[in-house]
């Protein structure tokens, strides 16, 4: 791969990391849209802890800090949205009333992921119920890219190195380059061996 490939591989990889601390326009959905499905195809519940973001993979966890008051939920993403300018997040009624967003109905707030790690040592566990990932299968998220041959490139990358990439097209036109189908005692050794080829920033889905 050439230097300026390279380049431009890391760089990309950097910007998609950039949403793991996030700020701007919160707002909060319930009522007609109880009991309806979401885009990755869980009824929505508006009692549980979950939220609708743009581009953030379903079942990350995130963590929802109300810059106005400094009160924090931690929600998991099951839904696509808002489609508002300027707002970066749809809480569910529970999540938003857990930081005082339900009045007003939008507020200004920082969102951060959060790691399975970070996820063992929040005090508050309260609602965890809800942010469990339903799904079993482990997939890790190495980069996303706005253009297909960027991906293509990183995928060749790694199955020189003996991952079996995929490429999964959003809809928002982004292909994030994954590899699936992860067992649980896998999950160390693909970690060791992607850091050892320059991707030590990656995002575990599903565990």
């Amino acid at each position: 791969m050439s230097k300026k490939l390279s380049l431009l591989l890391l760089l990309t990889m950097a910007a998609s990391f950039l949403t793991a601390l996030e700020t701007g326009g919160a707002s909060w959905y319930g009522g007609k849209f109880q009991g309806r499905l979401t885009a990755n195809g869980e009824i929505f519940d508006t009692n549980k802890f979950t939220a609708a973001h743009k581009t953030l993979p379903f079942n990350t966890i995130v963590e929802v800090t109300n810059l106005d008051n400094s009160k924090t939920v931690l929600v998991r993403i099951n839904d696509r949205g808002p489609f508002v300018k300027g707002r970066i997040i749809d809480l569910s009624r529970a999540a938003a009333e857990k930081i005082g967003l339900v009045g007003r109905g939008v507020g200004h707030v920082q969102l951060k992921v959060i790691s399975n790690e970070e996820l063992e040592e929040k005090s508050d566990r309260s609602g965890l119920s809800g942010l469990q990932p339903p799904l079993t299968e482990i997939i890790f998220q190495i980069a996303s890219f706005s253009v297909l041959d960027n991906a293509e490139a990183l995928v060749k990358e790694l199955t020189e190195n003996g991952l079996q990439a995929e490429i999964e097209k959003t809809p928002g036109n982004y292909y994030r380059v994954v590899l699936k189908n992860i067992k649980k005692e896998d999950v160390n050794p693909t970690k060791d061996t992607l850091k050892k080829i320059g991707y030590s920033n990656i995002l575990i889905r599903g565990l």
